[in-house]
Order: structure tokens, then C-alpha cells, then sequence
């Protein structure tokens, strides 16, 4: 029994990936790195200066300076 997996394309990411990319940019946000994105403070207020509802907002918007780099089988 063989299964068809289509291989992701460089704009998606698993749910790992997303979680990762979102953390990791969340500790940099709630160490002092300057927002990716603009944002009012009413939105700011709205999402109560939460970094991980930033990070998600910059993942969103496809502006994260991270690059995620995968290992891809070898093809037979």
C-alpha cells in the first residue's frame, strides 16, 4: 500500500513550523523587538499587548524575517 503525500510548497507550514515561527517571534516581541506590522492602540488594546497575538498578526500579514529550512527525502 502506497500513499500520494504532495510535498508542501515554500508559502505553507505544518502546524509545528507555525507554532515555532510564532514563539520564537513572540520572545523576541516581549524582549523589545520593534512590530513587523502597524498597529493602532485600539487594535493593541483589543488584543491586550499580547506578543503571541502579534506574532500570529505578523505570520498573517507574511512579513517574519524567519526562514524555515527542511530536509526533503531523497527520491527514488
Amino acid at each position: 500500500m502506497t500513499v500520494d503525500i504532495e510535498p508542501l510548497k515554500d508559502e505553507e507550514f505544518t502546524k509545528y513550523e507555525k507554532a515555532r515561527l510564532i514563539g520564537s517571534r513572540a520572545l523576541q516581541i516581549s524582549m523589545g523587538a520593534p512590530f513587523l506590522i502597524k498597529l493602532t492602540p485600539k487594535q493593541l488594546e483589543e488584543i491586550s499587548y499580547n506578543p503571541v497575538e502579534i506574532a500570529k498578526l505578523e505570520l498573517e500579514a507574511g512579513v517574519l524575517p524567519i526562514t524555515v529550512k527542511r530536509l526533503q527525502p531523497h527520491e527514488r
